[in-house]
């Protein structure tokens, strides 16, 4: 076996746990915050939960699978080490900058949520309260003791 296939397999052996590990952490992290973007509907959070940790699944393992290959061939023990750091740096920087992606969309989604609840009042209104008509003392302008 030689150095560059070695180097291939200790990638492999890193880089799919890792994917699959991150892919967990969010998935079970994730699922809070999904049920409050979803404003408490649980079952349409885990579904949009799992359809995101299949798309994570299938994007970040492509690209871990089509980063495998390498130009140049892997010659001693320090050539192992470097290729292995760039491309598990480079795959590391991937999984961050899709779940960085993920968590900017859903906040998008939550903050115009939010504010679409805020134009409609908590409570639609049933009767209208008749104003109070004024005393004598309040039409002269006498509030009471303390009162300018």
């Amino acid at each position: 076996m030689t150095m560059t296939v070695t180097t291939y397999l200790i990638y492999l052996l890193i880089a799919v746990p890792l994917t699959i590990w991150v892919a967990r952490t969010l998935s079970r992290n994730g699922k809070v915050f999904l049920i409050d973007v979803f404003h408490g509907n649980e079952a349409f959070a885990d579904a949009v939960n799992r359809l995101l940790l299949v798309g994570f699944y299938l994007l970040n393992l492509g690209f871990v699978t089509l980063f495998l290959r390498s130009d140049r061939a892997v010659l001693d023990a320090s050539g192992v080490f470097e290729q292995l750091s760039v491309k598990l740096g480079i795959v590391m920087l991937v999984l961050g900058v899709v779940h960085l992606t993920n968590v900017w969309i859903f906040n998008k989604i939550r903050t115009r949520s939010r504010l679409d609840n805020l134009n409609h009042p908590p409570v639609p209104p049933n009767e209208v309260t008749p104003a109070r008509p004024l005393t004598v003392g309040e039409q002269a302008g006498y509030w009471g003791p303390g009162h300018a």
